[in-house]
């Protein structure tokens, strides 16, 4: 690709020239920004091994993502901002240690019968998702079961990122 101007070339080219010109003088930080917004999965992938390559080579890397799920998996210390402050700085599992404790259990709205008065619960309308974040499961399911009928779909996880970011920027 030596004769394209880089204004002619595909977004994920032209992700892959800016990435080669930041590192063209071997730099003790890198700062990415956004660096896999718009980029297929096989750019993604590509790009991520990269940056775990130069990382464990003692490169420091900056990562600035709305992607947390990348954030989480990639990053050794996480800092979430919300209106241009810090509000939570740690390692993800730092972070997820001190707001969680256990698991999330999560059913569609629809499926209640009735409200979850007693049970602790977060309530996602936008999503129709009901969240109970529970240390007992068990408990948990034998407290929802005569709240619910019809159930179509559950599912069990552990906390993440973006739960922890939600909960604290309450947005």
């Amino acid at each position: 690709k030596a004769g394209p101007y880089a204004r002619t070339l595909s977004g994920g080219m032209r992700r892959r020239l800016l990435l080669a010109k930041a590192l063209v003088h071997h730099p003790h930080i890198l700062v990415l920004d956004e660096p896999t917004a718009g980029v297929d999965i096989e750019l993604r992938q590509m790009l991520w091994e990269n940056v775990r390559k130069l990382n464990d080579e003692g490169m420091t890397i900056i990562l600035t993502t709305h992607y947390l799920e990348e954030a989480e998996e990639m990053c050794d210390e996480i800092a979430i901002m919300d209106a241009g402050k810090i509000i939570a700085q740690g390692s993800p599992d730092e972070l997820l240690q001190k707001q969680y404790d256990g698991l999330i259990i999560e059913l569609p709205i629809s499926d209640l019968t009735d409200d979850l008065s007693g049970i602790e619960h977060t309530l996602y309308e936008n999503l129709g998702i009901i969240e109970v974040v529970t240390t007992d499961v068990s408990e948990s399911l034998k407290r929802l079961t005569p709240h619910v009928s019809n159930l179509k779909q559950i599912k069990i996880r552990q906390p993440n990122i973006e739960d922890l970011f939600l909960h604290l920027t309450e947005h």
